[in-house]
């Protein structure tokens, strides 16, 4: 073979020019091309006809801060929801506790009218048992006038005689104890010692004899027997208004008087039968 011929070369073949690029991110999202020849490529070099895509620290920056931002924005909607819930529930407290109060207004009126119109009932029903008690005591005196005049002055001489009559055994220990506290102050519910109300007077007295009786004075004019103004004897129980409804008593002494814890202003007094004629008399005795 001759030494010029042509004789194939087995080295593998060099590429004279890279036919790849790499396709690179730059900051922004903005890609570029970055062609990748060989250190000494001739001039005549291919074209590049390969890229490869490469993601850039930028872009990931992007990527990581828009993920952020969804979180952010996903955290700050639910924030919200749970503010509009809470208002909601607020201004439902606010409605609920509203309307209760309105309520809870008118129960009160409604109860301070029921009071106020219980009220004007019993004052009500105090003057019509007063007025009664007035007339009782008037049409008592209005007899006793009549019986006085057609006995032709026999009740005066009863009560003549009674004012001569000395109280003996309880009569005179229920006689002698009234008197004894003449003087004494009149209070409501008072039992002594140096205060009294009409009914407590009269049991302490009846008490001093050894006798009890009831405490309120309808009671007391309830027990023993009924008798006449004009056949009283000592120690008898006077009584105004009813027998069985009396609202105030006192103890017959003779001679036409009474002693009784009358009111606040005069205490423990002595009166003639004449000063406030009873409505009647019951004798325990």
């Amino acid at each position: 073979m001759s030494h010029t011929a042509h004789i194939p070369s087995h080295r593998k073949p060099r590429r004279s020019a890279s036919k790849m690029a790499l396709r690179a991110g730059v900051a922004g999202g903005v890609l570029g091309t970055i062609a990748v020849a060989g250190a000494a490529g001739p001039a005549n070099a291919e074209p590049v006809t390969e890229t490869i895509e490469m993601p850039t620290l930028g872009s990931l920056d992007a990527a990581g801060g828009l993920a952020s931002a969804v979180a952010a924005s996903a955290e700050a909607s639910q924030q919200e929801a749970l503010d509009q819930s809470l208002q909601t529930q607020e201004d439902a407290a606010l409605q609920k506790a509203a309307k209760e109060a309105k309520k809870a207004k008118a129960e009160a009126e409604r109860k301070a009218a029921a009071e106020r119109a219980e009220e004007a009932r019993l004052k009500a029903e105090k003057e019509r048992q007063e007025a009664a008690a007035r007339a009782s005591r008037d049409s008592a005196r209005t007899q006793l006038t009549s019986t006085s005049a057609s006995d032709d002055g026999g009740s005066t001489a009863s009560d003549s005689g009674s004012q001569t009559q000395a109280p003996t055994g309880s009569a005179a220990a229920i006689v002698a104890f009234a008197k004894a506290q003449i003087g004494d102050a009149y209070v409501s519910g008072g039992t002594g010692p140096n205060s009294w109300d009409c009914s407590g007077l009269v049991q302490a007295a009846y008490r001093a004899a050894g006798i009890d009786l009831p405490r309120i004075s309808y009671e007391q004019s309830s027990m023993g027997t009924s008798v006449s103004l004009s056949n009283l004897q000592p120690g008898d129980i006077l009584y105004w208004g009813s027998r069985s409804g009396s609202y105030h008593v006192a103890i017959y002494v003779g001679g036409g008087k009474y002693v009784g814890a009358q009111n606040p202003s005069s205490g423990v007094v002595e009166h003639t039968m004449d000063w406030d004629t009873p409505s009647g008399a019951v004798r325990i005795l």
